[in-house]
């Protein structure tokens, strides 16, 4: 008889912890992260007796979590991959929006002005048509302004974006270094395979969360906890240890940020998620963006100066520039150990001029010029250095010394009318020709047509069509690339919910298929009662 009630009472515990399991399931379908559980039985070993092996009823071996680490993995390489096409094509679409706008790019106001010019070589002796050439100068530099604030505006929201993601990689890097530790000591509890199924979920909930923000890779350890590694191998959780992720300042560019891990830069390493996205809108569209806009300012300046000084104003003087950078008209970040100076300068012509930040090192006795978008290199064995659209003169360098040049960067930002008085334009050549000379006013005019940058092949409404383009070919292309990923990233979701996501029909229907075995065991009880009981009243 006590046999048969073992074997009962086993159903029934059994029975008991499955719908203990199903009733959990069911409270967490909407949990994020949250994977089916199931209950797992182990038949218990026999007794001998005369007539063969006598069963002793069933054990609850484990509470198992559905859980496949491949499906896993895909899930968080998908989620990465979104993430950054995503987050880049977001991004770039606030540039592209903003060049390619007719109110707000620069094109309008380019011909504007142009078409103002003409009217001046029309008529180079009317004070009105001369007034309306610098109101128009002004309206370009404005826009100019205008543009490049709108670039470094993207910049900053670009910087706050990735402190915003580095702050949460942290917060979530310390919860899994916590939960490893709790792992550690739920998991020592058995000696047998019974893990801490919740705890397991919530890491990997955060292990998703990281993905969204950055590359992941995980490998578990024999005891139980997790290490965590981000971007191209970077140790970010070793047990219970968590390693810290910052934004640093470039040494020349305080706008430029790296991002660091326990203060080593790992900027070229990051990849996947949003981090990546937004290294890769800055440096694949805002910085080209931002240097092309500058190429056009200056070299649309440098060469309207120039012809500008070699000029008559009305009140037969030489000309003086109607553009003015201001001081200094290059910026110039210095590495150095000592106390030496480099100005820099813009000079015509600008047809080498380059969308490009230049790094001008001294060995002591010569100066290497870097042109950093494509990494060529002149060396100089003098000054003043004449580079490509600009002038360098450095004073008292040491050995060692670096500066970074950006000629082209900030040249929007800073370009403004150095003129006021419409009279002072330099319509005319010849000093003696009179107010009717419009010689020079011509030239000017035809400077909207001249190909004057990128190597005498593009003119500067051509340039600024070619940055309007490849802004948009790279919008369009992440476009595309970003929903290609969105699938991708939906079935990997969706093969992760078909294994590990809670079907609230089929645990209604194991409830009923657990009741039913519950009562069944009850029932044996009861049976084993009555036979009990018939038992003592034979013998009474």
């Amino acid at each position: 008889m006590s046999s048969i009630i073992g074997t009962a009472l086993s159903g029934l515990m059994a029975a008991q912890r499955s719908l203990e399991t199903a009733s959990h399931n069911i409270a967490n379908v909407n949990t994020e992260g949250y994977s089916r559980q199931r209950t797992e039985y182990a038949t218990r070993q026999s007794d001998y007796s005369g007539v063969g092996f006598i069963g002793n009823g069933v054990n609850v071996a484990t509470v198992a979590r559905s859980y496949d680490q491949f499906i896993t993995g895909q899930l968080n390489t998908s989620t990465s991959a979104f993430s950054e096409t995503n987050g880049f094509y977001k991004m770039a679409s606030q540039v592209d929006n903003l060049i390619a706008n007719q109110s707000t790019g620069l094109s309008p106001t380019l011909k504007a002005f142009f078409s103002a010019v003409n009217e001046v070589a029309n008529d180079p002796a009317s004070i009105p048509a001369r007034q309306v050439m610098l109101s128009n100068a002004e309206s370009l530099t404005d826009q100019f302004t205008n543009l490049s604030t709108q670039f470094n505006a993207l910049r900053q929201q670009t910087n706050n974006q990735m402190q915003a993601i580095t702050d949460d990689i942290n917060s979530y890097a310390k919860s899994i270094a916590e939960l490893n530790g709790k792992i550690i000591i739920e998991s020592g509890l058995s000696s047998t395979e019974r893990l801490p199924n919740d705890l397991l979920d919530q890491r990997d909930a955060l292990v998703a969360k990281i993905a969204e923000k950055i590359s992941v890779s995980t490998v578990a350890q024999a005891d139980g906890s997790m290490s965590v590694f981000v971007g191209s191998g970077q140790s970010l959780v070793l047990g219970l240890n968590a390693s810290r992720m910052s934004l640093g300042n470039s040494a020349t560019d305080a706008s430029q940020k790296n991002v660091l891990i326990n203060g080593q830069n790992i900027t070229n390493q990051v990849t996947g998620g949003e981090l990546a996205g937004a290294l890769k809108f800055r440096d694949d569209v805002l910085d080209p963006a931002q240097n092309q806009l500058g190429l056009i300012a200056a070299g649309f300046a440098t060469e309207f100066n120039a012809l500008q000084t070699s000029g008559r104003d009305l009140n037969g003087n030489s000309g003086t520039p109607l553009f003015n950078f201001g001081a200094p008209a290059i910026p110039v970040f210095a590495n150095q150990s000592g106390p030496g100076t480099l100005t820099a300068s813009y000079s015509a012509p600008s047809t080498n001029l380059a969308a490009s930040d230049y790094l001008l090192s001294y060995d002591g006795t010569n100066y290497q010029l870097k042109q950093l978008s494509d990494n060529t290199t002149t060396t100089y064995a003098g000054s003043p250095i004449t580079g490509p659209g600009f002038t360098l003169t450095p004073s008292g360098l040491n050995a060692g010394d670096s500066f970074l040049v950006r000629p082209t960067m900030e040249a929007a930002k800073k370009l403004t009318v150095a003129i006021t008085d419409p009279r002072q334009i330099a319509a005319a050549s010849n000093p003696t020709a009179g107010p009717g000379d419009n010689t020079n006013a011509l030239k000017m005019a035809q400077l909207e047509s001249k190909a004057a940058l990128l190597g005498g092949k593009s003119s500067f409404t051509e340039v600024y069509g070619q940055l309007v383009a490849k802004v948009g070919d790279l919008t369009h292309a992440a476009s595309i690339s970003s929903a290609a990923q969105e699938v991708v990233l939906n079935q990997a979701k969706t093969s992760r919910e078909n294994l590990a996501g809670v079907n609230l029909d089929e645990e209604a229907a194991n409830l009923i298929k657990f009741q039913n075995a519950y009562q069944a065991s009850a029932q044996s009880i009861s049976i084993t009662k009555s036979l009990f009981d018939t038992l003592l009243g034979a013998v009474r």
